[in-house]
């Protein structure tokens, strides 16, 4: 379905100019954001490319079964009817959690007569550093459990030392064990060291047949950053320029306010196209981000801001 490592020539000769990126992106953080009701409309378009994602050694069928709820229902009905967007089937793109919990986010969506699509992080998360064997059979269980999307973690020590055609093979084996199931690859760009490898990576990623490419694993200590995000989505252009396969980009970690979710579909409107403001080709990897946009929200139809009890959390 993607061009092979024929390309692998292509791989080798890139170079980033990183002056010219930190300038693009400080640009796009500049930019002016819409205006009230259009920046409402935005935020609901925010929502719906949300991977509503619990990643905590604490998870509980409990806890999950609440994020399920959330993500079928993410603002409160009321808000949504004074916009009168309450038929509008406004969900979240996902819910995300670990292979072991799949099961149950399967069963509570499945209870709520909800179509979400569940998604796993798989593949050793997010160290990536166990033996492959383990790491394939991992996708394999949460497909077995109800996957339908699963994000990977790509071996970091394969792209620090440019070890990319090993790199393209273990990700072409994870593309095989996800089967039908939509394979975003998390490159953690704050351990690649250098702009040329995030692009580099992003690439050997496109062509072993990833879906998306996603920034970070959120366990990382420098997370999704716009510079980063560039050479990404530039990637991602590039790659459909040469082969006219259309890859999914989904920034994560430590995206935590609603101006932050502006400024990313901004950041994909202007590099991208209207084209990648879907769920289809955009996901925004986020837990604490949607109570911000709910509260922004609430603060557009009512006029204040909510009590803290007014908008109980997932």
């Amino acid at each position: 379905n993607h061009s092979h490592l024929s390309d692998l020539e292509w791989v080798l000769k890139v170079r980033v100019n990183t002056q010219a990126v930190l300038k693009r992106a400080q640009q796009i953080q500049g930019r002016k954001v819409a205006k009230k009701q259009w920046q409402a409309a935005w935020l609901l378009k925010a929502v719906t490319c949300i991977d509503l994602t619990t990643l905590a050694g604490d998870d509980t069928p409990s806890n999950v079964h609440r994020l399920c709820m959330k993500a079928t229902q993410p603002i409160r009905h009321d808000l949504l009817k004074s916009m009168d967007m309450h038929d509008k089937g406004i969900t979240t793109a996902a819910v995300c959690v670990y292979p072991s919990r799949v099961a149950d986010a399967v069963k509570s969506l499945k209870a709520a007569n909800s179509s979400l699509p569940v998604a796993s992080v798989a593949t050793g998360f997010p160290a990536g550093q166990t033996p492959l064997k383990t790491r394939l059979e991992e996708v394999q269980m949460a497909v077995e459990d109800g996957a339908t999307e699963i994000d990977i973690v790509i071996n970091r020590t394969l792209a620090l030392t440019g070890q990319w055609r090993a790199l393209y093979d273990e990700i072409r084996q994870f593309r095989e064990a996800c089967g039908d199931a939509h394979m975003k690859t998390i490159l953690a760009v704050g351990e690649l060291g250098t702009f040329t490898n995030v692009y580099k990576a992003s690439l050997v990623s496109m062509m072993a047949g990833s879906d998306f490419i996603k920034t970070s694993t959120g366990k990382e200590s420098v997370n999704a950053t716009y510079p980063v995000a560039i050479v990404m989505v530039r990637a991602i252009r590039d790659y459909c320029l040469r082969t006219g396969y259309k890859v999914g980009f989904k920034p994560a970690g430590g995206i935590r306010t609603a101006q932050e979710s502006l400024v990313w579909l901004t950041l994909m409107k202007e590099e991208l196209g209207d084209e990648w403001l879907s769920p289809h080709l955009f996901r925004l990897g986020a837990s604490s981000l949607l109570a911000d946009i709910e509260r922004q929200i609430y603060h557009y139809v009512t006029g204040r801001y909510p009590a803290y009890h007014e908008l109980p959390m997932a």
